[in-house]
């Protein structure tokens, strides 16, 4: 399979100090990369940056064959983006959310947009000032996923909900990778999240790629120790964060 996102020596500061730095990635069609770092590391920046919203000091990305920056509108037609905090007016409800997306994305399906919502318990007309996380992340995915998108960027899905509710994110975040057709990158601290749904991962610390592989490949365990990897993540996170100072504001 060919790469449907590829990162070259991209490289992004904010005053002046680097929040990626000659990041180098290739995501491959109808993959799923998890990119795990701490808080600030330059994962949020990343994912900014596939969608065409950052410009770098140097470096290519290319979504989909395109330039995200010079083909922007194109790429976000094509490409689902749910951000760690929901960017819509905040005095809409639901049901005016899709109602404002769907001139914007020639792929939108009323009827997927309704299976989502019944699928994921969305309520279509609460402001989504007054939903919770939960709800205002399981409204956000189904808004990012009602065109069919042909890549999905999630920044930090299941951060800061309860168990049952990121469960629920999590099996629709699942459900919609059983035919392998669409490519997803997800940044996430949820380390048992992570393992059931990554095909690579990458450690993304001080705005550098310090790890990248498969699964196993990360953690070192074979394919017999499936249980043990959020376990083994999470020492891979210590080890990175024991041999590196992370920044701020990334």
């Amino acid at each position: 399979m060919g790469a449907v996102i590829e990162v070259r020596d991209w490289t992004v500061r904010f005053r002046k100090k680097p929040a990626l730095d000659r990041v180098s990635l290739d995501v491959a069609e109808g993959s799923v990369l998890v990119l795990l770092g701490a808080n600030g590391a330059g994962k949020s920046t990343l994912l900014k940056s596939m969608l065409g919203l950052l410009t770098p000091q140097s470096g290519s990305i290319s979504v989909l064959g395109l330039d995200p920056l010079r083909a922007a509108r194109e790429v976000r037609q094509r490409v689902g983006y749910v951000p760690d905090v929901p960017d819509a007016y905040p005095w809409m409800t639901v049901r005016d959310l899709f109602r404002f997306l769907a001139p914007h994305q020639p792929r939108w399906s009323v009827t997927r947009a309704q299976q989502l919502v019944d699928s994921l318990a969305v309520p279509l007309n609460v402001r989504l000032r007054d939903l919770s996380r939960g709800q205002g992340m399981k409204a956000m995915l189904a808004a990012a996923l009602a065109p069919d998108p042909d890549v999905l960027l999630l920044d930090e899905p299941f951060a800061g909900l309860d168990p049952i509710v990121r469960e629920e994110v999590l099996r629709g975040v699942i459900g919609e990778l059983r035919d392998g057709r669409r490519t997803v990158v997800v940044a996430t601290h949820e380390l048992d999240a992570a393992a059931r749904i990554a095909d690579r991962v990458a450690v993304v610390s001080d705005g550098r790629i310090v790890r990248e592989g498969t699964l196993s490949e990360v953690v070192g365990s074979g394919e017999e120790e499936p249980t043990a990897a959020p376990s083994r993540l999470h020492a891979v996170l210590a080890d990175v964060l024991a041999t590196s100072s992370v920044g701020e504001g990334r």
